[in-house]
């Protein structure tokens, strides 16, 4: 189990200067060292508007606080993400346009190279402590947004991510918790 945590975590524009991301975590693409092949990244979004192009990558998109975004794609789908936990999915060459349905909001950002994996992202709450066991078959990425956890014997900072690969460990969750868990299986490349 690797940690990271608020130090490691790098602020930066997004890619249509639109806005600010903080990335949690950033794998580089094997074979194209300059390009990701894994990104998981928190966003404060201010005002709707056009989200930045990645073509070749996969992108979900989870709603972490906040009122919600609807949001227009240029396949011509519409996604509404109105409740905290949902999760939209969709191709990062496409055109999206935002609008938010009630302020400022914050979500969390998976995107996978397509030709190096596969993922899905969700959210996990929990109302009371509890022990869980976390298993991963190839990469896990969990980010502990808000509670009182350990694992291993050790408190975990707040707002820490925690990356395993082909491990499972046990987390004790304090009291009132959320987290979001991205699984990830590699193809081939």
């Amino acid at each position: 189990m690797q940690i990271y945590t608020i130090d490691d975590f790098q602020a930066m524009p997004w890619a249509n200067g639109g806005g600010r991301t903080l990335q949690l975590f950033r794998l580089p693409h094997p074979q194209r060292p300059e390009a990701f092949a894994l990104r998981f990244s928190i966003a404060d979004v201010a005002q709707g508007g056009p989200f930045s192009f990645f073509p070749g990558v996969d992108r979900q998109l989870g709603l972490l606080e906040g009122e919600g975004m609807a949001l227009n794609l240029a396949d011509g789908r519409s996604l509404t993400l109105d409740q905290l936990g949902q999760v939209a999915a969709f191709e990062g060459e496409l055109g999206v346009a935002c609008r938010l349905l009630g302020g400022p909001l914050r979500d969390c950002n998976l995107m996978l190279a397509r030709d190096w994996g596969q993922g899905d992202l969700k959210r996990m709450a929990w109302e009371m402590a509890e022990t869980w066991t976390l298993s991963a078959d190839d990469l896990v990425l969990l980010y502990l947004q808000r509670g009182r956890w350990q694992a291993e014997g050790q408190t975990l900072p707040g707002g820490c991510l925690l990356l395993l690969e082909r491990e499972a460990i046990t987390l004790r969750v304090d009291g009132p918790a959320v987290a979001w868990l991205a699984r990830v299986t590699r193809l081939s490349v």
